[in-house]
This record gives C-alpha cells, sequence and structure tokens, in this order.
C-alpha cells in the first residue's frame, strides 16, 4: 500500500481483544491513533520521544512505545493497552490490586506503562527478584513514587499469582 501524505487510510487493530478500526493518516503515531481516533486515552504521551514509557503497550504480545510506532505500522495488529488489563467484571487485576495495596500510584500520569511493562513481566517471568523488576522499571520514568511502592507491589503482585497457581 502507498502512503500519500495528507490522505487517510483506514487501520484495522484488535484492541483490547475487540476488532476496531479508524482513519489515520500516514504520519499519525499509534499513540495518537489510540487515543483521538479510538478513544483508548489510557495511553498517555509523555515525552514523545521513546524514553519516559509513559506510552507503553503490547504489539502482537511484545512490549512497545506507542509514541515510536505509526499507526499504519499497527494494522492488523492486536494491541493490548491498561484498559485490557482489568478482568470484564470491572474488578482490578492482581497487580492493579497490588498497586493500590501499596499506594504505588499518585498523579497516575506514568502509570498506564508501568502497569503494562509490569504485566508482561509477571506473564513471561512470575517469579522476578527485585533487581529484575528494578531492571525492568529502568525504562519507566515517574516523578511522585520514588519507585520504592512499585517494587514492592510488582513483588507483592507475584507472590499472589504464585499462590494462586499453586492453590489450582
Amino acid at each position: 500500500m502507498r502512503m500519500i501524505a495528507g490522505q487517510k487510510h483506514r487501520v484495522e487493530i484488535v484492541l483490547n481483544g475487540q476488532a476496531v478500526s479508524a482513519e489515520a493518516e500516514p504520519r499519525m503515531l499509534l499513540s495518537d491513533f489510540l487515543r483521538q481516533g479510538l478513544g483508548a486515552f489510557g495511553t498517555h504521551v509523555g515525552c514523545e520521544h521513546g524514553v519516559c514509557g509513559a506510552c507503553t503497550v503490547r504489539i502482537d504480545g511484545a512490549l512497545a512505545r506507542a509514541c515510536l510506532t505509526l499507526a499504519v505500522q499497527a494494522h492488523g495488529c492486536r494491541i493490548d493497552t491498561v484498559e485490557g488489563l482489568s478482568p470484564r467484571d470491572g474488578r482490578l487485576s492482581v497487580l492493579q490490586a497490588a498497586f493500590q495495596r501499596h499506594h504505588a500510584l499518585q498523579c497516575g500520569f506514568c502509570m498506564a506503562g508501568i502497569l503494562m511493562s509490569m504485566d508482561h513481566l509477571l506473564a513471561t517471568d512470575p517469579a522476578p527478584d527485585e533487581p529484575r523488576v528494578r531492571e525492568v522499571l529502568s525504562g519507566h520514568l515517574c516523578r511522585c513514587t520514588g519507585y520504592h511502592p512499585i517494587i514492592a507491589a510488582v513483588l507483592d503482585a507475584a507472590a499472589h499469582i504464585r499462590a494462586e497457581a499453586d492453590d489450582a
């Protein structure tokens, strides 16, 4: 498909398990497409250079910065955002509940990206140690929490997930 500046293209994705589509110009960022085109406001736009991590999403299961990805590049992909972390019944996920228990968020601006990265970490490593959590967290900037409550929340969520697996 040849892209022409100013011309809009239909971008079809699976967003948090639901097929959706909207129009996007060739240079529209995925972060803007999610927010403006689809109304998925949980993905925040911070630095727009891929440094702060606020816009972190999963594209076909891999973590990505939505501010560094063009919307047209996501055509046909599955995109998971922070809105998709909670179970459909409105409860918080194990990770989100741990963040709440440990007061691991304050202003909340960076939290969507951090939650996406930590959810991915726990899905790929259900028993991370503190250095591993810190390593993954190093890709995110948070000016409010001091990171300690975030680390405690992730380790707590990991323990809960392992306990649930043991009970099953």
